[in-house]
């Protein structure tokens, strides 16, 4: 079936790997959540490892019947029912600059959180960071089952998407992606507001003196100016029910807590800074990408906060 250009599609990437396979699986479920085609893309590596980053080392992007990992794909899919339409894409290149570069017109760019190749000691491949880094769609990496995290967040039964808010520095551009989500899935949405605790402030060169405040004022302040920033979004999905949570310390750690039984994890990617143009990967969406039991949502900023 040939996939109708007007919808932007749903990217699968895979080598034949069991993480991109899995990868696969849940972008074939994304797909068809969304309506949109599928487009199974395998990257055949040839460029040399010093290839710099960015540099788009590929031939053209054509349909290949020979390709033996995409003839297993082929296989894998046949008779599922229900299938998007699908499209089947066997390109040559650097997979780390090939993959941001071929997301630039789809809805997702979904991605196993390992590959063929690199250390098997390792918990993201780096294909799965350049893409996450570097793509203009949001880029889901899809981990290996079994890992183990730790602490607790208040979850209930139920299909349920994490999303991190910093309320200093609000993303709408991920919150909107979360909201959008939760909906296509009849998830509960569960908004992480992590804050600091306790805070510093420098009195002197060299001495930290903690400040005189009332953690409960703080976490009440948390919480309005969370709700403040959920209004509009619960306006455009009054049917997505919305758990807002105010915590302390670490974010990672309780984006990470959270993943545990989450369907997703939905986490901004990194706005570009003035002494710093390049994209960027921020530290709580790097751990989150490394550490969460759940797939995960890496989703850029708009072109104008980058």
């Amino acid at each position: 079936m040939s996939a109708p250009k007007s919808i932007p599609p749903v990217i699968a990437a895979v080598d034949g790997s069991d993480d991109s396979l899995r990868a696969l699986d849940w972008a074939l479920d994304a797909a068809r959540r969304r309506a949109a085609p599928l487009r199974v893309v395998h990257v055949r590596q040839y460029a040399a490892a010093w290839t710099p980053p960015g540099a788009l080392v590929a031939g053209s992007p054509e349909a290949d019947e020979d390709d033996h990992v995409l003839a297993q794909v082929r296989a894998r899919l046949d008779g599922r029912p229900e299938r998007p339409a699908m499209e089947y894409l066997g390109v040559q290149g650097a997979p780390g600059a090939v993959l941001p570069e071929l997301g630039a017109g789809a809805q997702l760019l979904v991605l196993g959180s390992r590959g063929r190749g690199g250390f098997a000691s390792l918990l993201l491949g780096s294909n799965g960071m350049a893409a996450a880094r570097d793509a203009d769609c949001p880029v889901v990496v899809v981990p290996r089952p079994g890992r183990a995290v730790h602490g607790e967040t208040p979850a209930g039964p139920g299909p349920r998407v994490v999303v991190g808010l910093h309320v200093d520095s609000p993303d709408d551009t991920t919150l909107a992606f979360a909201f959008a989500e939760a909906a296509l899935r009849g998830a509960r949405l569960q908004v992480v507001a992590a804050y600091p605790w306790p805070p510093q402030a420098w009195a002197a060169v060299g001495e930290l003196v903690p400040p005189v405040l009332d953690p409960d004022a703080i976490e009440d302040e948390t919480r309005v100016l969370t709700e403040s920033l959920l209004a509009p979004h619960r306006e455009d999905h009054p049917d997505v029910s919305v758990e807002p949570y105010a915590a302390p310390g670490d974010a990672a750690g309780h984006l990470v807590a959270a993943s545990g039984g989450a369907d997703l994890v939905v986490v901004g990617r990194h706005r570009r800074r003035l002494l710093s143009p390049a994209r960027l990967i921020g530290s709580v969406t790097q751990a989150v990408l490394l550490h969460a039991a759940s797939p995960v949502a890496v989703v850029p900023p708009t072109a104008l906060e980058e």
